[in-house]
C-alpha cells in the first residue's frame, strides 16, 4: 500500500531538484555575479543558483550526475572541457605549490581558466595554503563523469575521442595515476608538507596520512576504469584496475575501521569519525556481509542518538566526536568557528548516503530522515521568494547559520540515493 505523504515528499524533492539544477545552469554568453560571460562553447552547471560559486566545479558536477536530470550533451561538454584543461606539464605556482602533469582542475572559470586549488578564482594566485598538490579527489571525479556519460548516454565511443592530441581514455588513466598512493595498500596518502585536499567538501580541513574519502573515490574509479577497459577489450588493463580496487577495499576496511563500526577520516591529522565517509563507503559498495551491516547499524544508532543529524541535514563529525570544544576537526585552514561551514555545520549533500545506509537495517528511520529533509526544504523553499534560500549548502541552529542558498548537491545527491532505494517509484 502506497504511503501517499512519503510519495508526495519524494515527488517534491525531484521537482525541486530540477528547479535548482536549472538555476545552476550558465548558458553560453551568460554571466553570473560579475563573472563571465560563459565562453566555453556550451552550457555549464555550477554548484548552485543565485550568486553561488560562479565557475564550473568538476566535483559538484560529477556528484550531481547520478540523479539522472543532467543531459548527455551537458555531460559531454563538461567532460571535454575538463579533459582539455588537464595539466600538460609540471607547473610550480607562484605560491609554492606543484601542479603535476595530468592534474585535473578543481574548478574552471567561465572563460576557461583551470583553477587547481580551492580558495581562488585567480589563475595566478592559486595554491598555498590550500595544499602543495591540487585537490586530489577531482582526478577520480573526472573518471566518474566519463563513466556516467557512458552509462546514461550510451557513449562508449567517447573514450576514443582525441582531445588536445590524447585520447580520453589515456587522459583518464593519466589522471587516475596523479594522486600519491601507497603501493602496498592502494590508499591515497599525503603528509602535511606535501598535502592535497582529500575531498572538496572538507577542503578547509587538514587531513594527513592515509585519506579515507579520497581512497573511496579511487576505489570506485578503479572499478569504473576496469569496466571501461573491459568494454574496449583491454583485458590486462581491466584486471590490473580490478586488482587495485580489491586491494584498496581490503585496506580501507582494515585501516580506517573504528570499534563502533564507523570509519575515521584519516590516519594522521584530523582523524575524527567521518560520518560522510562511513555512509559513502556503504553507498559505493565497499562492504558486503556483516561488516557492512555493522557500519549501517552504527549510523542508525548515531541517528537515533541525535549526534549526526539536524532537520534532515548531516554533520561531518558526530557531536560526541569533536576534536575539542573549539573545533570539530583537529586542524582547519582559515578562521572557521566551530559549527560553521565544514567545521561542524549540517549539510544535505550526504543525507541520501545516510538514508541508503540506514535503510539497510532500519527502513523506518531512513524514511524519517528523508521526511525531515523534505520538511526543511518545503519550509524555506527558494521558489517562494528572495528571502527564502533552501536548499542551502549548510546550516546550523547556532546563530541561525545558513550558507549559500540554492545549492545543487543538497538536492542531486539525496535524489540519486532516493531513486536507488526505489522511493520514487513506490
Amino acid at each position: 500500500m502506497r504511503d501517499t505523504l512519503f510519495h508526495d515528499a519524494m515527488q517534491f524533492a525531484e521537482t525541486l531538484t530540477a528547479d535548482v539544477l536549472e538555476a545552476s545552469r550558465v548558458y553560453p554568453g551568460q554571466s553570473v555575479a560579475g563573472y563571465g560571460p560563459n565562453a566555453t562553447g556550451g552550457t555549464l552547471i555550477r554548484p548552485g543558483g543565485r550568486d553561488c560559486y560562479p565557475s564550473y566545479w568538476i566535483r559538484d558536477f560529477a556528484m550531481s550526475l547520478e540523479c539522472g536530470l543532467v543531459s548527455p550533451a551537458e555531460m559531454e561538454h563538461a567532460l571535454r572541457l575538463t579533459a582539455s584543461r588537464q595539466q600538460s606539464t609540471d607547473w610550480h605556482t607562484p605560491s609554492g605549490s606543484l601542479v603535476p602533469r595530468g592534474a585535473i582542475a578543481d574548478h574552471i572559470t567561465f572563460d576557461g581558466k583551470p583553477i587547481f586549488f580551492p580558495g581562488s578564482m585567480d589563475y595566478d594566485k592559486q595554491g598555498q595554503p590550500w595544499g602543495y598538490y591540487p585537490s586530489l579527489d577531482d582526478h577520480f571525479f573526472f573518471v566518474d563523469i566519463a563513466w556516467q556519460l557512458i552509462s546514461q548516454g550510451n557513449r562508449l565511443d567517447i573514450l576514443d575521442a582525441v582531445i588536445e592530441g590524447m585520447s580520453l581514455l589515456d587522459r583518464l588513466d593519466l589522471a587516475f595515476a596523479v594522486p600519491s598512493v601507497d603501493a602496498d595498500t592502494q590508499l591515497v596518502c599525503c603528509d602535511e608538507e606535501k598535502r592535497g585536499v582529500s575531498f572538496g567538501f572538507t577542503d578547509i580541513v587538514v587531513h594527513t596520512g592515509y585519506l579515507l574519502f579520497c581512497s573511496l573515490l579511487r576505489f570506485r574509479a578503479a572499478k569504473q576504469l576496469a569496466q571501461m577497459h573491459q568494454l574496449r577489450g583491454a583485458q590486462q588493463r581491466a584486471q590490473a584496475y580490478e586488482a587495485m580496487a580489491q586491494t584498496a577495499a581490503t585496506s580501507i576496511r582494515s585501516t580506517f575501521a573504528l570499534e563502533n563500526g564507523l570509519l575515521k577520516a584519516s590516519t594522521g591529522k584530523s582523524a575524527q569519525v567521518d560520518v560522510w565517509g562511513s555512509a559513502f563507503a556503504v553507498y559505493c559498495g565497499l562492504w558486503d556481509g556483516e561488516d557492512g551491516q555493522r557500519a549501517c547499524r552504527a549510523l542508525a544508532h548515531a541517528l537515533s542518538q541525535g549526534t549526526i543529524a539536524w532537520r534532515g541535514n548531516i554533520r561531518h563529525v558526530p557531536t560526541d566526536g569533536d576534536h575539542s570544544a573549539e573545533s570539530a576537526w583537529e586542524q582547519v585552514v582559515g578562521q572557521w568557528p566551530k559549527n560553521h561551514y565544514q567545521n561542524g555545520a549540517y549539510w544535505n549533500t550526504p543525507t541520501g548516503w545516510v538514508c541508503y545506509a540506514v535503510a539497510q537495517v532500519d527502513g523506518r528511520a531512513a524514511r524519517q530522515l528523508a521526511t525531515e529533509y523534505v520538511d526543511q526544504l518545503r519550509e524555506d523553499d527558494f521558489r517562494q521568494g528572495p528571502e527564502f534560500g533552501a536548499p542551502y549548502e549548510c546550516i546550523h541552529p547556532q546563530g541561525d547559520h545558513r550558507q549559500n542558498p540554492v545549492y545543487l548537491t543538497s538536492m542531486t545527491c539525496p535524489l540519486a540515493a532516493f531513486k536507488r532505494l526505489g522511493w520514487l517509484t513506490e
